[in-house]
């Protein structure tokens, strides 16, 4: 299942960026971060498929989820203007960002080609 995060709980699990002025993850695995708000209709959509994808890469992969309306200040940023938007983050390199209710196989790609989980 995925996680929800609040700030505090951002920085302790994923990039403290007030401390942090380059990219420094602290996960130990891969990861995904969902920007979503409760009544974004796509965010709906990805939801279950990013809970799916949690189950099936379970202990390889991180899910957590970011709500926008709750979180201001992390949402600035990282500059989400729309929503959702899926932030990859690979367990060493830079985390990269998508937007959109993207379909399950494009997940499993990206899992697979961004952040090297098979």
């Amino acid at each position: 299942m995925s996680e929800r995060l609040n700030t505090a709980q951002f920085k302790e699990k994923v990039f403290n960026y007030e401390t942090d002025k380059e990219w420094n993850y602290a996960g130990e695995l891969p990861a995904i971060v969902d920007f979503y708000a409760d009544w974004c209709g796509p965010c709906k959509m990805v939801s279950p498929i990013l809970d799916q994808l949690s189950k099936d890469f379970e202990g390889k992969l991180n899910v957590y989820k970011v709500n926008t309306d709750e979180e201001q200040e992390l949402s600035a940023v990282f500059g989400i203007q729309s929503i959702p938007t899926l932030l990859f983050i690979p367990k060493e390199g830079k985390p990269q960002a998508a937007q959109g209710a993207l379909p399950k196989a494009t997940l499993v790609k990206a899992i697979k080609d961004v952040l090297g989980v098979e």
